[in-house]
């Protein structure tokens, strides 16, 4: 990044370590995410008023922020990206209990070896998928009095959103002269609407406020929900969570103000011009990485055995020992990724990504029409990115009929 000039990207997307020293990866260790000079650099290179979107892990997220605040940045919201894929790896107290007692617990039945959960548990802790049905892992009872007490304990949540830290560079002067100056400071809001409803944002019949009188105030019908800084995957345990509720009702205001300045009513009355109903809906949402759009682009690439984590976030319920050519632990899906670019990004303008592992940010933007940097420094993931760079290049131009 030292390379690169002043002020010259309008946006940064990135997916950096989360610093977990995930299955023993230098690469995710090293505190790179928690170095206050990389985020300096980003803030050098980025344009006044320019945004930054950075993932963070759950249990990491506040070192990334304040490293990222400490920088010079402008902590402007948190996004929460919410999937109900993920996996817990807890370890279960009863059991370590009656190992370091040398205690031998009964079996009293096996797992499934062909349930999906079964095998993704099998492969994160090292256990062999059996061949023969209704042999797998064993089930056991707790055997000292002690690991009953703790029967059922654990010491880890299941995995379940990842946050995006969302900053940006201290404007020049008011968000007007920075935007019209730089052409940054601003977040595309109508092109990240959310769904097709038509909203009006306000509708203003004939009103009196004070001694002011305003008739036939209408603003114009808007497609889709403002974007919230929420962001969920659409599965069924994420759609549990919300209950289906009628909600988004704009009014027609009639009469006076609904209170008087002692705070008592004056009979204000509205008039419910929509109503939705939704629940988790009415939020940006898109399903995660399948296997065919984190190959796409690789044919003829030898396979190589991939991280467990990058399974377990995608949700791909199979033998996660198998070997896939993008082999990379964090992919992201595409959708997502042009989501947050189109976010952020201006017209015309250049996203980087410092971070750019197998190039899903690089993929985003070339889908939304935009200029794009990016850094690895793995070897094997830069070439990933090239040629999955490669393929989203021929099939925009095939999509749009350039030769």
């Amino acid at each position: 990044m030292s390379e690169l000039p002043d002020c010259s990207i309008d946006a940064i997307v990135t997916d950096p370590p989360y610093e977990l020293g995930f299955m023993g990866k230098s690469w995710d260790a090293s505190g790179i995410a928690y170095s206050v000079e990389v985020w300096r650099q980003c803030l050098r290179i980025l344009k006044p008023g320019g945004h930054m979107l950075a993932f963070g892990g759950s249990r990491t997220y506040h070192r990334l922020a304040c490293a990222v605040e400490d920088a010079g940045f402008e902590i402007r919201d948190q996004i929460m990206w919410v999937y109900g894929s993920g996996f817990p790896k807890s370890h279960d107290v009863s059991k370590a209990i009656d190992k370091a007692a040398g205690a031998e617990r009964e079996v009293i039945g096996y797992a499934d070896p062909h349930d999906p959960r079964t095998a993704m548990a099998r492969s994160i802790y090292g256990g062999k998928i059996q061949d023969e049905p209704g042999q797998g892992n064993p089930i056991t009872v707790p055997a000292s009095s002690e690991a009953k007490a703790w029967k059922g304990w654990g010491t880890a949540l299941k995995p379940a959103h990842e946050p995006i830290v969302m900053a940006r560079k201290p404007l020049e002067g008011t968000v007007a002269n920075n935007v019209l100056t730089h052409g940054t400071g601003g977040i595309n809001v109508d092109g990240c609407r959310v769904g097709d409803e038509v909203l009006p944002e306000h509708v203003a019949g004939q009103a009196q406020i004070g001694t002011f009188e305003r008739s036939n105030m209408v603003t114009p019908e808007r497609v889709g929900r403002w974007p919230a800084n929420f962001i969920h995957d659409g599965s069924d345990e994420v759609l549990e969570l919300f209950p289906e509720t009628k909600g988004g009702t704009w009014n027609t205001t009639k009469g006076a103000r609904p209170f008087n300045n002692d705070g008592e009513p004056t009979g204000y009355t509205t008039t419910a011009q929509d109503k939705s109903n939704g629940s988790a809906a009415r939020f940006f949402y898109c399903a995660k990485a399948s296997t065919a759009e984190r190959n796409a682009g690789l044919e003829g690439l030898p396979k190589k055995k991939a991280d467990t984590r990058s399974d377990v976030a995608a949700g791909i319920w199979k033998d996660m020992s198998a070997p896939h050519q993008n082999h990379h632990p964090t992919v992201k899906p595409v959708t997502l990724m042009r989501y947050l670019v189109r976010l952020v990004t201006p017209p015309n303008g250049v996203v980087l990504d410092p971070f750019l592992g197998s190039g899903t940010t690089a993929v985003a933007a070339i889908h939304e029409g935009v200029r794009w940097f990016g850094f690895e420094i793995n070897s094997d993931y830069a070439d990933i990115a090239s040629r999955r760079t490669g393929h989203a290049i021929v099939t925009v131009c095939s999509t749009s009929g350039i030769a």
